[in-house]
């Protein structure tokens, strides 16, 4: 099954050709026979891992909450540890349900799209239920990583580089629609008057002048997935999207980088996402002491406004647990996106022909207040994923409780921006603190 299509970017980044063609699999990765799946998987694309002297094993990574992240290796005799992870091979199984919210031949697409600009790890195959691809050496990070100076930067810089360098391909959105039926009944929800032409309507056309798919239709698809069984979540359903309308008329026009205000974002960018790489594996062949990072895992990248990637990762710093007392403060979010600046006109180049000179002092703090006007929207993004996934997630994480971190998050901004905090007389949210201080 040939799944890639592009030998060049055609003038509205569409892919296109037939020169880069990705092998599927016809064998699925089963949870419950874990060792012996995959490495049925491992073997189909690496039969030489048969061999007599071949130690083929297994290692679980367990920083992702969508999907299910092995690290397979082959521990043959003589072999360094540098040896056997250069031969390491990823595989990655899709969370139980996960189509819901997630259009996976987008995500290959971006996966390769990415890779043809040196910013994504070689796709070796794609099977019923994931894919696997080449290890990344490097050190993964965490949250307390997120918040060192020179990491952040790396990830300013790398960032920059996704957003200058990569186009947005337009498209539908892609979604696999829920029954709107349980038990035979008929359920109000949102959708279940649409037919299917309208359905798709409703989500690619919810932000006026914005191809899709884009964050606005991505969040208006997870909205319809949300659970209508009962009252109660019929009632928040309503409430979501009438939030919804009220974001995409104060936010999606706003002006911001990139055509259409839009760029190439990774939308996840949390600590386990982010590889610094040993300088032997940096491809410039940079010896410069400042480290180098990558991103993984593109299931959700889409075009977006930056400075809701930017916003997005900065929540990131609290890691899971929302730490909101180690959110980066004003000084912080403008050194990284100073960095940001720097890189991103410099990575533009030449696709600025005859552009005024970039006057970055102004570019900093446009972007910098771009980010505060979106510093509400991913308590809101991430608390309507979590609670699609505590219906449907078989991972061992209470999505229900992080549902509600998210949007408490989402609703203390919208207090703070509508002034009803501070008429209420309620004491300031810590979050909103911590984003107020300087310092």
């Amino acid at each position: 099954m040939a799944v890639g299509r592009e030998n060049g970017i055609q003038g509205n980044g569409e892919l296109n050709g037939e020169s880069h063609r990705i092998r599927y699999i016809s064998l699925s990765y089963d949870s419950s026979n874990s060792v012996e799946s995959a490495l049925r998987l491992v073997l189909s694309i690496r039969p030489e891992w048969k061999e007599p002297g071949s130690k083929v094993e297994f290692v679980r990574f367990t920083d992702g909450i969508t999907n299910t992240l092995l690290k397979a290796v082959n521990k043959r005799p003589g072999l360094s540890k540098d040896d056997v992870d250069k031969e390491a091979i990823l595989l990655r199984a899709y969370g139980n349900g996960t189509d819901l919210i997630i259009d996976r031949h987008r995500e290959t697409q971006n996966h390769e799209l990415l890779m043809r600009h040196g910013l994504a790890p070689e796709l070796l195959a794609r099977f019923e239920n994931g894919m696997m691809y080449r290890f990344i050496q490097g050190n993964v990070t965490q949250p307390e990583d997120l918040r060192k100076p020179a990491i952040y930067k790396a990830v300013a810089r790398r960032l920059a580089e996704w957003h200058a360098a990569v186009p947005c391909i337009s498209g539908r959105t892609g979604h696999s629609r829920k029954s709107s039926k349980v038990d035979g009944a008929a359920l109000p929800a949102l959708d279940s008057h649409l037919g299917d032409a309208e359905f798709q309507l409703a989500i690619d056309g919810v932000a006026p002048g914005k191809p899709p798919p884009n964050i606005w239709t991505v969040i208006q698809k997870w909205i319809f997935a949300l659970p209508t069984e009962t009252d109660v979540q019929r009632a928040r359903q309503a409430s979501l999207q009438r939030e919804l309308k009220t974001l995409i008329s104060e936010l999606s026009q706003r002006p911001g980088l990139g055509a259409n205000a839009l760029v190439f974002a990774h939308c996840d960018l949390l600590s386990g996402n982010v590889i610094v790489l040993p300088k032997s594996q940096v491809a410039n062949g940079d010896k410069s002491p400042e480290p180098t990072v990558t991103f993984i895992d593109y299931e959700y990248a889409t075009p977006s406004p930056a400075a809701f990637d930017i916003a997005n990762h900065f929540a990131e710093w609290g890691g899971f647990d929302c730490d909101f007392s180690v959110l980066p403060t004003r000084a912080q979010r403008r050194e990284f996106i100073a960095e940001y600046i720097t890189a991103y006109f410099g990575f533009m180049g030449n696709k600025r022909p005859g552009a005024a000179a970039v006057n970055k002092d102004a570019e900093v703090e446009k972007l910098l207040e771009e980010v505060d006007h979106f510093r509400g929207l991913p308590g809101f993004y991430w608390g309507i994923w979590a609670l699609i996934q505590a219906e449907i997630s078989e991972i061992d994480f209470d999505y229900a409780s992080y549902a509600e971190t998210r949007l408490g998050e989402y609703y203390a901004w919208r207090a703070e921006v509508t002034g009803e905090r501070q008429k209420a007389g309620k004491e300031m949210p810590l979050r909103e603190r911590r984003w107020a201080e300087e310092e």
